[in-house]
């Protein structure tokens, strides 16, 4: 099971950078160039525990579909969801927050497991790994400039 841990500095507070991050319409924002869009549960503001939310978006060229569910929330400092429903096997996401200075060290940590067993795994090691790298990298990047405006 791959993991991708990313970790940003953010020059705006704790719970500015909490409240981005779980956003659905800032998550739209930072997701443009997969046209990632919620169709359905949470589709606007801001996200809790329990709520999911149903993203489509473009991956690989193909239109695709996935339910996340917030199952853990220790705000401002961490929130956790999961796939309930989607195109990987599994997946656990754990956003951190912790306050450095008067900025905040922003940690994605996401832990997933591809379908299609063996095909998957090597999926993982031929491209899937390095794609999942770059979103989580580029998306954090896009929320560090939004907060920083702020």
């Amino acid at each position: 099971m791959p993991t991708i841990t990313h970790e940003i500095y953010i020059d705006a507070p704790v719970e500015v950078c909490f409240n981005l991050t779980r956003n659905v319409d800032v998550h739209t924002e930072t997701t443009a160039k997969t046209k990632e869009r919620a169709v359905a549960g949470v589709t606007s503001g801001l996200m809790e525990k329990g709520d999911s939310v149903t993203w489509e978006a473009t991956h690989f060229g193909v239109k695709q579909k996935l339910t996340a569910k917030i199952i853990e929330m220790d705000r401002p400092h961490r929130f956790t969801d999961i796939m309930v429903k989607g195109a990987f096997h599994s997946f656990t996401h754990t956003h951190e927050f912790i306050e450095k200075g008067s900025g905040t060290i922003m940690r994605d940590r996401f832990d997933y497991r591809s379908p299609l067993g063996i095909l998957g795994k090597i999926a993982d090691r031929l491209f899937l790994e390095k794609y999942m790298n770059r979103f989580i990298a580029e998306r954090a990047l896009a929320l560090k400039r939004i907060a920083e405006k702020n």
